[in-house]
């Protein structure tokens, strides 16, 4: 009789088959975006006048952070502060959603 870690080893070792598709899934398409002549100029143009405007320099380095370094950290940390208190947010609505209470 095979001990009980020789038959636990071979069923780590052996790895599961792989199943192949039978069919092709329903509606497999690939997504298509339509997009109206006018919202791609306005990306286009909006896209353009942002790469334009880095070609300066001045511009550039007025886009740079001109805050102190105060500032700046007391910035990050609202920021931080904002992640937070939507990942418990997130979390709250997400659990009230998935475990509603029913009450009679």
């Amino acid at each position: 009789m095979a001990s009980t870690s020789t038959i636990l080893a071979a069923a780590f070792i052996k790895p599961l088959p792989v199943r192949r598709p039978t069919k092709a899934a329903a509606g497999s398409r690939a997504v298509q975006v339509r997009a109206s002549l006018k919202e791609k100029a306005v990306v286009g143009l909006t896209a353009a006048s942002m790469a334009a405007s880095m070609m300066v320099p001045e511009v550039a380095e007025a886009a740079g952070s001109g805050l102190t370094p105060s500032l700046n950290n007391f910035l990050l940390s609202i920021g931080a502060g904002g992640v937070v208190l939507a990942a418990i947010l997130g979390a709250v609505i997400g659990v009230s959603n998935f475990d509603p209470v029913k009450r009679s």
